[in-house]
């Protein structure tokens, strides 16, 4: 008998021997054998969600492609608008009537009542 189960004053007679916890197993190939779910889960989820980034990244560039030209539509917008105004101008000045008798002439035309001269022999 071992020195302890004197001291305590008891013994291990009448009682059976204490059983022993089994070892857990240690299968080097359990591994490869079982599907480990939480670990196929957790790459499923890393593929989704970098499917999912990737799936962005066209419509991000269409955005900032979009951003840039609407800036440059802005400012062609205004260009074009200062050119519209100056050409409203000028068909509003040659609208008048002293511009109109002016290119008549330059064409040969004239007035009623007016007698026509013509003029032989100009150096221009």
């Amino acid at each position: 008998m071992s020195v302890r189960a004197h001291a305590d004053g008891r013994s291990n007679r009448g009682r059976p021997p204490a059983r022993r916890r089994p070892a857990a197993r240690r299968n080097p190939d359990s591994s490869s054998g079982r599907i480990q779910w939480d670990r196929l889960g957790r790459v499923l989820l890393v593929l989704l969600v970098g499917a999912l980034l990737i799936s962005y990244i066209n419509p991000v560039i269409n955005l900032a492609k979009t951003y840039r030209s609407a800036g440059a539509s802005k400012a062609e917008l205004h260009r074009v608008q200062a050119e519209n105004e100056l050409l409203e101008r000028r068909v509003r000045h040659v609208k008048g009537d002293a511009v109109l008798e002016r290119e008549a002439r330059s064409q040969g035309l004239i007035n009623a009542g007016e007698t026509p001269y013509v003029v032989n022999g100009l150096k221009p």
